[in-house]
């Protein structure tokens, strides 16, 4: 993979373009802060940037949401040392990929980058393999699928997982009211739902779609595996839930076993 490192810290750039380098990959651009880096982003166009949190200027987390908004297919891979408890969670629903927490190995960050890589190849097959497969016959309308998430990584990511467990995608949408009026005109078989988007979030959308679509099997989409969070959306109707970064062993398996495949 072709990847881009920034980190105010310079040893830890060399360090991790050695560890990178070593396991195959190349390491097309380092930098040491956020600031302009989206001219960067746009001219080298990696395939994976390994982000710090704190930088100087602007903080990885702003730089996340900015560089998903404009290039959905670069995976983002965070960074931090911050002992802040929802750092983890707050980078999932930004969009990152991936997340490793300061100090870490070099098994696991290779092991997390070939996770990101894993992801995206699958996420990607529909496309690269041509023509979609027809997904199994089973009960005609109710095969479709609906996303809603206000990333468009995520959006593009989960796209690919659910056409490849063989649901057609009919709609992407980036906020819970739009996922309640997608869920009235396509009555959708399963609608993917994030927790946390503008508008209208995914908890105060969730009993209206059930209401409108009854027969639509709604997830929820979040970074965070709350116990109290996991209970009010199921007391509200959701039938599951897939935890950010998206993997696709998990959402593959949890999406045929809904269907009972």
């Amino acid at each position: 993979m072709r990847i881009m490192i920034v980190d105010d810290n310079a040893a830890m750039r060399k360090v991790l373009a050695a560890l990178f380098a070593a396991a195959g990959h190349e390491v097309v651009g380092s930098f040491g802060d956020g600031d302009g880096l989206e001219d960067h982003v746009r001219y080298i166009l990696p395939d994976v940037l390994c982000l710090d949190y704190h930088l100087p200027g602007r903080d990885g987390l702003t730089i996340i949401k900015a560089i998903q908004a404009e290039w959905p297919q670069i995976d983002v891979v965070f960074m931090t040392a911050s002992a802040e408890k929802d750092i983890e969670e707050r980078a999932a629903d930004a969009g990152a990929s991936g997340f490793i927490r300061k100090p870490f190995g070099q098994v696991q960050i290779i092991a997390e980058l070939q996770a990101v890589a894993d992801t995206r190849h699958a996420a990607n097959h529909q496309t690269s393999s041509g023509a979609p497969k027809a997904p199994e016959p089973v009960r005609g309308k109710r095969e479709t699928a609906v996303i809603a998430d206000d990333n468009g990584s995520v959006r593009l990511v989960l796209k690919g997982l659910l056409e490849e467990s063989g649901l057609t995608v009919v709609q992407s949408v980036a906020n819970g009211a739009e996922a309640l009026q997608a869920a009235r005109n396509h009555q959708p078989r399963v609608l993917c739902l994030d927790v946390n988007m503008p508008v209208m979030g995914g908890l105060e959308a969730l009993p209206q779609i059930v209401e409108a679509s009854p027969q639509t099997s709604v997830i929820m989409v979040t970074g965070c595996a709350d116990k109290r969070l996991v209970g009010q959306a199921a007391g509200l109707g959701a039938v599951g839930y897939i935890i950010k970064p998206l993997r696709p062993a998990y959402v593959e398996t949890f999406i045929r076993r809904l269907l009972g495949r």
